[in-house]
């Protein structure tokens, strides 16, 4: 395991990097030390999970301030800093979250708190269930679950309902065809206006985000990792999400168009602690549209009276 420390954003804690074995190949995570100072066994961090075009630095916004617990930022396999030597052959569901697990364990934590955007909510709600013990809470942003792992059977099919995960799947094959040139051709695009356009469904203000943010989630696209992730939501058995025993937030943004009203009602039809939160004038990504109402929302599902509904 090697560590370096690093810059953080302005006014946040400093980061320090690691990077981790795993199943799925070597996994990049970058830890903020809580202002608590306690050591890795007996302190419960704030483990962030980015989803399928993204990052670590997805949740960038959310890192300001000092924070109570550590915060530990992933890059999953496949992903930002996690792509030479992962094994997307072997990608599952279940074998994401061993190397979530075995990540945190290499860094000497039993006990977590969970907070996924779009598939990495997708994974949280997994973790949940094949960990119960250890797993304090859940908050998901935008999970992408139901209607997407439906789509992902058929995306042809899927274009009448989830156009624009269906759409962007199968462009996502097309570039993953194109093997390394795919990921420069999407970057390519992204910085030009034509990858603002194109972005434009997915957050309720297209005209608010800036074109660095824009030109960041280009970065960060992995049309092959965002295949398998496909794939695996495709096989994914929901049914091992009554295992959940933690409290559980999960949120949309009332314009997003990967996650409908109808998935949160699933999820709360299958796990008993569910506490559902739809943010008005937000879309996919509330982390970078609503950052301040996301961090309350995560303080309050971590205090003592839980998330109030808002």
């Amino acid at each position: 395991m090697s560590v370096q420390q690093e810059a953080a954003p302005a006014g946040a804690a400093s980061l320090r990097r690691q990077i981790v074995p795993t199943e799925l190949g070597p996994c990049t995570v970058r830890v903020q030390q809580g202002s608590g100072g306690r050591c890795p066994a007996s302190g419960t961090p704030v483990v962030y999970l980015h989803g399928a075009a993204g990052s670590w630095t997805t949740f960038r916004p959310l890192l300001s301030g000092a924070p109570a617990h550590a915060r530990v930022l992933i890059d999953l396999p496949g992903w930002g800093e996690s792509t030479k030597g992962a094994r997307l052959e072997h990608f599952s569901i279940e074998a994401m979250a061993r190397a979530v697990t075995g990540v945190l364990d290499a860094l000497g934590y039993r006990r977590w708190n969970l907070v996924g955007h779009s598939m990495g909510g997708f994974l949280a709600l997994h973790i949940a269930a094949a960990w119960p013990e250890r797993t304090a809470s859940v908050a998901t942003i935008s999970a992408t679950t139901f209607g997407v792992a439906e789509a992902a059977r058929g995306p042809l099919r899927g274009l009448s309902g989830f156009p624009a995960f269906a759409g962007m799947l199968l462009a996502m094959r097309s570039m993953a065809a194109l093997g390394p040139a795919g990921p420069a051709l999407v970057r390519a695009i992204g910085a030009t206006p034509v990858m603002g356009t194109l972005m434009s469904p997915f957050f309720a203000d297209p005209a608010a985000i800036s074109t660095g943010v824009i030109r960041g989630l280009a970065d960060d696209a992995r049309p092959a990792s965002f295949c398998a992730a496909a794939r695996a939501a495709a096989r994914y058995d929901f049914g091992q999400w009554r295992s959940i025993r933690c409290p559980v937030l999960a949120t949309r943004g009332d314009h997003d168009v990967f996650t409908p009203p109808s998935d949160l009602v699933r999820l709360a039809g299958m796990v008993p602690h569910v506490q559902m939160v739809t943010m008005p004038h937000c879309g996919h990504f509330a982390n970078i549209e609503r950052p301040e109402q996301v961090q309350r929302l995560l303080d309050d599902l971590r205090s003592p009276c839980g998330v109030r509904r808002r």
